[in-house]
């Protein structure tokens, strides 16, 4: 019987890689990929063949219907993204529904996610949290940083390093300059640091230190 299977790759370091994630990329027929130059450079660090085809957020809406009848008439598919496991924050759930809906099997491999280490290492309760992405760009931004002002759980956000300076803003603003933040950045990598405080101090580091590379902003709930 023919499986999607969602395999999750580094976040940044190459041996983060499972040997079962290179086992399943290996005997699959295709492989999904965000960004097909990007996913050639691991697939050729791990002597992979297998062919790809691009699946992004551009095109998935227009891919699903021929992906289900490929995997419908036998084919084994594999999806992976740049970076991480697939539909957190990327490509995925578009067609893991389709699979589901349709009673064609799907399997996600555990692996690399990248708010995982950063809540875990930013020292804030991680018993319960809420996992909210990157926030909205524009719209609806106002009222989802309102709601979250009530939130009791340790929250994680995604950011991009242009945008961190203004999100640590408003986290001053509308939870409070003293509320506990952690930033992750870099995970995996050469340069990996994680930056604790207050929302006042970790705004002033990086106001002063404008930051580089990928974000995970982890932020203490409402007391």
């Amino acid at each position: 019987m023919s499986k999607l299977f969602l395999v999750p790759t580094p976040i940044g370091n190459l041996k983060d890689m499972t040997f079962r994630a290179v086992e399943v990329l290996q005997e699959v027929d295709l492989i999904l990929a965000e960004d097909t130059r990007n996913s050639g450079k691991l697939l050729k660090h791990y002597d992979i063949s297998t062919p790809m085809q691009s699946h992004h957020m551009h095109n998935e809406h227009k891919t699903v219907e021929n992906l289900v009848s490929k995997l419908k008439s036998g084919m084994n598919i594999a999806l992976i993204s740049d970076a991480g496991t697939p539909a957190i924050s990327d490509p995925g759930f578009l067609l893991t529904r389709a699979c589901v809906e349709n009673d064609i099997d799907v399997e996600c491999l555990p692996g690399a996610t990248a708010f995982v280490p950063a809540l875990v290492n930013s020292g804030l309760p991680n018993d319960k949290f809420v996992f909210e992405g990157f926030l909205p760009v524009k719209k609806g931004r106002q009222t989802r940083l309102l709601f979250l002002a009530e939130e009791s759980r340790t929250m994680i956000f995604y950011e991009s390093p242009h945008k961190l300076i203004k999100t640590l803003g408003q986290f001053c603003e509308y939870f409070g300059e003293d509320r506990q933040v952690s930033v992750s950045r870099e995970l995996t990598k050469l340069y990996e640091e994680t930056v604790r405080g207050t929302a006042k101090e970790v705004l002033g580091y990086y106001t002063d230190k404008p930051p580089k590379g990928e974000l995970v902003v982890v932020v203490e709930g409402k007391k």
